[in-house]
């Protein structure tokens, strides 16, 4: 296991010249190590667990830590089950979990029980170094948790990138989830073809013709409502507005 010194009274955890310290608590040893070495790179000091167990061994390791990164299904004690028993112990450093099975309820479960993220492996390590960055720059005291918008049936994930309809995900790519975003925050108003066509470019002022903007528009939402469709073959949220654009009807109730 690889260890990291502990902090002194002179120079605690997330000081200045110092390292943001970061407690993983990760079973699988090969993501274990990459998560360690892709940290390491971004400036953050690790110190990694392969259970819970030998976290809650070791002291003051967790309280000492800026953030706390715990595998969701951990053996023996979950990572959830981890959690609330730090939070037991009054330790209420922020957590991120990290998934390979990011279910909507899991992640409800987490964010009700305080964590800070709660973050798919698959999604890269960018995402990961992202949020801890902003937690261990946070001011004293400040909540950083990260929050889901939800927009009727539709849910959006800004950090992730991920959009979900009545809690399925729609496995949209970037550039699909970046359309449906714009779209769901500027209803009941249009989005214009050109709008739609930067957020797949993910650039503005882009040397594109009205008409490249339009086909490319069109081609992108049509991706898009085959996606939905999956999920509801009733689906018919996106509509053309006027041979302007798309807009994104009004929010409909959540299924119960």
């Amino acid at each position: 296991m690889k260890q990291l010194a502990h902090p002194t009274s002179a120079q605690s955890a997330g000081g200045i010249g110092s390292q943001p310290r970061i407690v993983l608590v990760e079973d699988d040893t090969l993501f274990r190590e990459l998560v360690e070495t892709e940290l390491s790179v971004q400036g953050f000091g690790v110190l990694a667990f392969s259970d819970a167990e030998s976290l809650l061994a070791a002291g003051d390791v967790a309280s000492s830590a800026d953030a706390i990164v715990l595998d969701w299904q951990l053996p023996g004690l979950s990572g959830a089950e981890l959690f609330a028993e730090l939070q037991r112990r009054g330790i209420d450093n922020p957590v991120i979990f990290l998934t390979a099975y990011p279910l909507v309820e899991n992640e409800r479960r987490a964010f009700l029980a305080g964590a800070a993220d709660f973050i798919d492996k698959t999604r890269g390590f960018d995402v990961l170094v992202r949020r801890l960055n902003l937690v261990v720059n946070a001011a004293p005291g400040a909540r950083v948790q990260r929050r889901l918008e939800r927009r009727g049936r539709l849910l959006l994930n800004p950090v992730e990138g991920r959009a979900f309809w009545d809690d399925v995900d729609v496995a949209l790519t970037l550039g699909e989830y970046r359309i449906v975003e714009l779209l769901a925050r500027r209803s009941p108003a249009h989005a214009t073809y050109r709008e739609i066509h930067e957020q797949i470019r993910h650039q503005t002022g882009a040397a594109a013709t009205e008409d490249e903007c339009r086909l490319n528009a069109r081609a992108a939402v049509r991706r898009i409502r085959v996606k939905f469709d999956a999920c509801d073959p009733a689906f018919s949220q996106i509509e053309n507005y006027q041979a302007l654009g798309y807009l994104w009807r009004s929010a409909e109730p959540a299924n119960d």
